[in-house]
């Protein structure tokens, strides 16, 4: 016998369309696309509320919000997640009209072959490490694990009451902050935020309580509603994907040189890459290809100029999971 559904006990339900855009800029640096609309100049991603009578469909929507908010128009973009856990608007509801109602967000990755200048006055592009500084490796491992992040999180660990949930905690801690000596995943970008806030030590935690920031520790920018986590969600499935699939060319300009390149892949990844095993993996893909002209700078050897080179789905694709710097 299936249970009986009170229409009246539903509640309200707003559904928002979130958009995280990463392009790079003329460095190889990955940039990601914010907003400081709302009261008070809280950083956010591009949003908007999804209208059913006038949005056709969720994608529709989120271009004519990203258009009106940034000046960005979109390019490439897939649908990231769903995020309607309860509470996660809070502090404030991020759409307006929505206070009360329980929201459901629709996020969105979108990507862009340059960080082009935007028409937006409140937009800006933004690199993603200032929202995870933990994340970035390429010139070692970070001081704000080592001296920050680390003994804060065995201290949250150790403060567990059954022993149980201690060894369980410390485990977690271990596997994934890749700590005594355990491996660090460059895709569970997601998993430490998440595992930040739990142990609350991200100033979102307290202010979803509606409680003052402890003070003690705050790591990275805080972001309006839950904004940061699903930037963490985003670079978590950017990181995976470049493995597996050439989107990395998805934020390349038509003509780019190797060392942009992998500068833009050492971005991604957080990580620096070996200069010659990246060139190897990129002659076996065989997607790039030469075009003999050279960049146009002052000062040293100008680089040769590449193009992007699309191949047959069945062709293979263009890892940068080889082996790095140590």
């Amino acid at each position: 016998m299936k249970p009986e559904i009170d229409p009246s006990k539903l509640g309200r339900l707003v559904v928002g369309l979130n958009a995280v855009i990463f392009a790079a800029d003329g460095e190889g640096e990955l940039q990601v696309l914010v907003t400081e609309s709302l009261e008070g100049g809280q950083t956010a991603l591009p949003f908007g509320p999804f209208d059913p009578e006038t949005h056709r469909t969720f994608e529709i929507g989120l271009r004519e919000w990203v258009r009106g908010q940034t000046g960005f128009e979109l390019g490439y973009v897939e649908q990231l997640y769903t995020f309607g856990d309860m509470g996660r608007e809070a502090p404030v509801a991020a759409l307006a009209g929505a206070q009360g109602a329980r929201v459901i967000s629709v996020g969105y990755l979108g990507l862009a072959h340059e960080a082009r200048p935007l028409k937006g006055e409140e937009a800006r592009w933004v690199g993603w490490t200032r929202f995870f500084p933990w994340e970035d490796h390429r010139e070692g491992r970070p001081a704000i694990l080592t001296d920050q992040i680390e003994p804060a999180l065995r201290s949250w660990a150790d403060e567990a009451a059954a022993p149980g949930r201690r060894a369980a905690r410390s485990q977690r801690v271990r596997a994934t902050f890749g700590l005594d000596g355990a491996p660090w995943n460059e895709e569970r970008a997601l998993d430490r935020y998440e595992l930040l806030y739990e142990a609350e030590l991200v100033a979102e935690a307290a202010r979803d309580r509606d409680e003052a920031p402890n003070g003690a520790l705050r790591i990275g920018e805080t972001m309006a509603s839950d904004h940061r986590r699903i930037l963490a969600t985003a670079l978590s499935r950017l990181r995976g994907k470049v493995k597996y699939r050439p989107i990395v060319f998805e934020l390349t300009p038509d003509l780019f040189t190797l060392s942009h390149l992998q500068k833009l892949a050492e971005s991604i990844s957080g990580f620096p890459l070996h200069k010659q095993n990246f060139r190897r993996a990129l002659d076996r893909a065989g997607f790039v290809e030469g075009t003999g002209q050279l960049e146009s700078r002052t000062g040293g050897r100008p680089a040769e100029l590449y193009r992007y080179k699309p191949r047959p789905a069945s062709g293979g694709a263009l890892g940068i999971a080889i082996p790095r710097l140590k």
